[in-house]
């Protein structure tokens, strides 16, 4: 048997380099590179099939949504969360990242409805900009509902303003209420609860299959949670030493995801955590640095099935919640 000297191996090899660098990084037909090299068709096709069996090509796909796809994976595993979607993040202005996080919400909304379906919402910045960020390809036969009471003025916290503009948008019914979010006194709380034209509207809250709602911030100095309420500013020491650390459905939660003891919450005209927790699909939607601790909260209470923030915000609750296991 003839055998090969190592100039002939050298020049194979070398031949094999050529051949799988013209092929994969220079996108060269085997054809094309027969001709280069002066070698056969045949010949190509063999040193390529060579170079993949002696281990000399590595064909690595990188993805672009890798990092994101690892935070949504670990945001999962801290607990509490079905779910999370992560949105790059693109810029340092708030509203930049709270209207991306808006729009990534928004597209969850569009695939997980159906005609027929009932969505109950909050208020605010967060549920604002799904709003905005509603595209919809279709109508959708739906009913829009608040989860709370009323609060007027700001655009963003009249929740019947931010239902009727969802429902025009999906090409659905929006449902008012006419209580205010805070009652004077657990007991007017009680007895506004109790009013026809009220307890149909939560109601039908209560049998919703998807919610939508913001997570709020409570020690930051701008957070929203004063503009549903601004006497609460003046009480912001009994705040801080009910422990609360964040606020969900306008009552205030620690760092637990537990009701915090704060006289406000027992005179909301709202949806209670508990039933809130019956709505068989939840979705909360916040980012910036100030919704970090407020998110994680109820994250540890299991509050939602769904988390749509952005990249900086998940990152930053990851370094929070991994910092606090240590």
């Amino acid at each position: 048997m003839a055998k090969t000297n190592s100039r002939d191996d050298v020049t194979i090899v070398r031949q094999m380099y050529q051949a799988l660098v013209l092929h994969y990084m220079e996108a060269k037909t085997q054809a094309e590179i027969a001709k280069e090299l002066g070698i056969s068709h045949a010949t190509v096709n063999r040193l390529i099939k060579r170079g993949h069996q002696l281990g000399l090509v590595e064909i690595k796909i990188k993805s672009p949504v890798e990092q994101l796809i690892d935070i949504e994976a670990r945001l999962v595993a801290i607990g509490g969360l079905q779910r999370a979607v992560v949105v790059p993040s693109v810029s340092d202005n708030p509203q930049t990242a709270l209207q991306r996080v808006g729009e990534a919400a928004a597209r969850l909304v569009l695939e997980t409805i159906k005609s027929g379906d009932t969505i109950a919402i909050t208020g605010g910045k967060g549920v604002s900009a799904v709003v905005a960020g509603l595209k919809p390809s279709r109508s959708y036969d739906v009913e829009v509902v608040p989860a709370t009471g009323l609060v007027q003025g700001k655009h963003y916290t009249d929740v019947n303003h931010v239902a009727s503009l969802m429902a025009d948008k999906l090409g659905g019914r929006a449902y008012q209420i006419h209580a205010p979010l805070f009652a004077d006194s657990p007991a007017q709380r009680d007895m506004l609860m109790g009013v026809r034209a009220v307890s149909d509207v939560f109601n039908k809250a209560r049998d919703a299959t998807l919610a939508v709602v913001g997570i709020g911030s409570i020690l930051a100095d701008d957070s929203s949670y004063y503009d549903l309420h601004p006497s609460s500013s003046a009480d912001r020491l009994a705040i801080e030493r009910s422990g609360a650390a964040g606020e969900l459905l306008a009552h205030l939660i620690d760092g637990d995801g537990k009701l915090a003891d704060y006289s406000l919450n027992r005179s909301l005209v709202s949806l209670t955590l508990e039933e809130f927790a019956t709505i068989p699909q939840s979705i909360g939607v916040a980012s910036g640095a100030s919704k970090v601790i407020p998110i994680l909260s109820a994250m540890r209470g299991s509050h939602l099935d769904t988390l749509v923030t952005d990249e900086t915000t998940g990152l930053k609750i990851l370094e929070l919640a991994e910092g606090n296991a240590a």
